[in-house]
């Protein structure tokens, strides 16, 4: 009877209406058709589903990469040109830039094919496919297993499918979970490794507004880079930059439209969406807006009102903490902003209501209060555990690994159990070692030691003091009595003693290391510490209360679905290739305060301040802006367009999105979300939450005009020259001499040696997603 119930829910999961909410959803493209079709076509597509997404032919789906593994980028030419977003450029940038040639800060546009700069560990990913293998995920799944028994078997069958598609490393691959476990899809990528940087406008220009304006509407940021994609003489990826590699040529790139957008307009966002939680109950709720976004904030303003201090004081400094600190800012304002908006909005409350309903309908039925019944209970009981250790899992990854030099320690952690290990294999050993080089490399690249100490001091001082004793490190307790618990005597010591902070040190323990050395060294002991208590006496307690809790959540997002018969839900971002579609559209952000769809150059006039470096307009594109050099890229009111907003579902990881109109053609680049909706992730308002896009012809208009770089315009297809055509050319026009395929081959600087790094870990770094 119970495996029977099982399967009327996958029955009911395909017999669902296709009547799908417009604007509210991140849809699988796979399921476009048979979803999202119909309405997509009330509101203005004039594409095919097919034209969308095809497995065996080109379609949308093969112009939109990820980038990084963080965020977006979409194919603008046919020879690998791709747009993302300038705070996905910034890493790039800031690794190619000087204190002496800052092109971070003045901007940069390669014309010629030598001009382009590798970065080695970058990657795209482009999707091949996606697939529903749940019935082989779920095969031999039954309600009688332990929950560690299904999540076993389910990681085993998950695993098996995954590298059956890699095809020997042809492929990447992996499958992922949806709707809390009730739903699986395989997703087939090709990787390619070699990916260089093109052009960005200058700093100003791609962050104009800064932190004041992250997360804003009105804005009128040039947010956006160029990137060229690479691939071998077959057009097969690469693992890394090749010397004889040349451009890739992408089943499908997008033409870019001049004609511009009104209210109303269809729009399409397509792209990688990281997170959501709108499946998140209310007590996961209330623990967020009580106890980890306020401990997140506080934990990392505290950083970057230290950074800021030596940024400040020193150009050197502020190139080296240019990223980190854009990262570590963009989502401070937005934990910030998500905390405001679940107050403001009372989507506890709503929860509450929702759950109140759902556990009425549940228990009006015998057979569902047998199936569903005990969801809810066991979802708050296992939160009110959690609520017990969740400060310290926060201040464990904020606080602790917000130093620097911890992070790095934390680095030494397999080496540390290798040098432990008398029966260590030496090559294991060897292995260990070398793994540290690039990680070393890249730690002292942007690093300053002084700045690090003052961090370090005041971010333990936060956990000492917030974190219940019996939670805390040994180390702590060391502390206490030898400098009176103060963590800033303590971070004197420690980093007069650890080796961690110096080049030259590290590097002359990784040629001989030893345990002796690394255990007694003050930086990696109290990282250790710490680690050790985290994952001896904090992360078993929260482990125990995560498998009822799995299996509750499963049980009550299955639930939801099977009362909630006439809506379709869509299911929760997860960095996977989604679809968001809707229009064009003002909004009213609170009483008597209207916001309209557009923006123009006139505003960053209006913004502009030499004093404040987070307004200040580059002399050249204020020159051009005040004489109104707009050329073809001018609206039909003469007016340069920057940016406009959308309905459109996004989050985190669209970052460089294309927004497409009805044709299939690129109108813009999504770049932010706006601050009264910042509750987006937990719960879609359609009458406040906005998309934020950079207008596509203000992209133009920086490349051609402010960059000085027509011909990486040239390359693209450009249709619907608008009511101002000016001099430029017609659709698709292209130089075929200058990106000639010989003349592409660029050698890089080690030979083509190059290895790829591993995927760091990291928020979006800069504005918004």
């Amino acid at each position: 009877m119970l495996k029977l119930n099982w399967v009327k829910l996958l029955l009911l999961a395909l017999l669902l209406p296709v009547a799908a909410r417009a604007d509210e959803g991140m849809w699988l493209p796979l399921y476009v058709k048979r979803l999202n079709y119909a309405d997509m076509q009330k509101k203005g597509l004039k594409l095919t589903a097919e034209e969308i997404y095809d497995v065996n032919n080109a379609s949308l789906k093969d112009a939109i990469v990820q980038l990084g593994g963080f965020c977006t980028g979409e194919f603008v030419s046919n020879r690998g040109l791709m747009l993302s977003n300038h705070h996905c450029g910034y890493d790039a940038l800031q690794s190619h830039s000087t204190p002496e040639k800052n092109i971070l800060q003045d901007g940069f546009f390669a014309t010629t094919p030598a001009e382009e700069k590798t970065n080695p560990g970058l990657f795209v990913d482009i999707l091949v496919r996606m697939e529903d293998v749940g019935s082989k995920v779920l095969d031999g799944v039954t309600p009688q297993m332990t929950e560690q028994e299904r999540t076993a078997l389910v990681q085993k069958h998950q695993k098996e499918i995954a590298d059956a598609a890699k095809e020997n490393g042809q492929y990447v691959a992996y499958v992922r979970d949806f709707f809390g476990g009730n739903e699986y899809y395989l997703f087939v990528y090709q990787r390619f490794g070699d990916v260089r940087l093109v052009g960005a406008p200058p700093e100003a220009v791609g962050k104009f507004g800064g932190d004041t304006d992250n997360w804003e509407w009105p804005r009128h940021t040039g947010d956006f880079s160029m990137f060229r994609v690479y691939a071998s003489k077959d057009n097969k990826p690469t693992a890394g930059p090749l010397a004889d590699n040349v451009p890739y040529q992408p089943k499908k790139h997008l033409p870019v439209s001049l004609q511009g957008v009104s209210e109303g307009d269809f729009a399409m966002v397509f792209g990688f969406p990281g997170r959501t939680q709108r499946f998140l109950p209310a007590a996961g709720l209330q623990l967020t807006l009580d106890q980890s976004n306020p401990a997140r904030i506080k934990l990392r303003d505290t950083r970057l009102k230290l950074w800021k201090e030596d940024m400040d004081q020193s150009p050197d400094i502020r190139l080296k903490y240019a990223s980190k600190y854009a990262g570590i800012a963009n989502y401070w304002k937005y934990f910030i902003g998500q905390n405001e908006g679940m107050k403001r909005l009372k989507t506890v409350d709503a929860k509450k209501a929702e759950e109140a309903s759902l556990a009425q309908w549940v228990s009006a039925d015998p057979a569902r209060s047998q199936q569903y019944g005990f969801a809810l209970n066991d979802i708050n009981t296992a939160y009110a555990g959690l609520r017990e250790y969740n400060l310290s899992s926060v201040y464990m990854n904020e606080a602790v690994l917000g130093t620097e030099v911890s992070a790095f320690a934390a680095r030494m952690l397999p080496l540390y159990n290798l040098l432990k290990d008398p029966k260590a294999d030496p090559a294991a050993v060897k292995k260990a070692t070398a793994d540290l080089q690039e990680p070393m490399e890249e730690f002292f690249k942007d690093y300053n030691v002084a700045t690090d100490k003052k961090v370090y001091a005041a971010l333990l001082q936060l956990y000492y003091n917030d974190v219940p004793k019996a939670q805390q490190p040994d180390i702590f307790r060391t502390v206490e009595k030898q400098y009176g618990g103060s963590m800033k005597k303590y971070a004197d010591y420690v980093f007069a003693n650890t080796f961690l902070t110096s080049k030259s040190k590290v590097q002359a323990f990784l040629a001989k290391p030893t345990l002796a050395q690394l255990e007694k060294d003050p930086a990696f002991a109290t990282l250790n510490s710490a680690y050790t208590n985290y994952t001896q006496n904090i992360l078993p307690k929260m482990q125990a209360l995560q498998s009822p809790l799995t299996r509750a959540n499963r049980a009550y997002v299955a639930a939801l679905r099977a009362k909630n018969t006439d809506k379709v839900y869509s299911p929760d971002a997860n960095s996977t290739l989604r679809l968001s579609y809707g229009t064009v559209r003002a909004y009213t952000g609170r009483d008597a305060v209207h916001f309209d769809y557009k923006t123009t150059a006139q505003g960053i006039l209006e913004k502009e301040d030499p004093t404040n470096p987070e307004f200040v307009v580059p002399a050249k594109e204020l020159a051009l802006l005040k004489a109104k050099d707009y050329g073809r890229f001018a609206d039909k009111n003469g007016q340069l367009p920057v940016a406009f907003i959308t309905d459109n579902d996004i989050t985190g990881g669209n970052s460089g999105s294309p927004v497409i109109n009805g044709r299939g053609e690129l109108i813009g680049i999504a770049f932010d979300g706006n601050w009264e909706a910042m509750t987006g992730d937990l719960a879609y308002d359609p009458n406040l939450k906005r998309c934020i896009n950079v207008d596509i012809r203000y992209v133009l208009w920086c490349i051609e005009k402010l960059g000085g770089a027509k011909s990486l315009v040239d390359e693209m297809t450009v249709v619907n020259n608008g009511p101002n055509p000016g001099v430029g050319p017609t659709a698709g026009g292209v130089s075929a001499n200058l990106f000639d395929v010989e003349k592409m081959k660029v050698k890089t600087e080690d030979g083509g040696k190059t290895k790829v790094k591993k995927k760091k870990e990291k928020d979006a770094a800069g504005a918004g997603m």
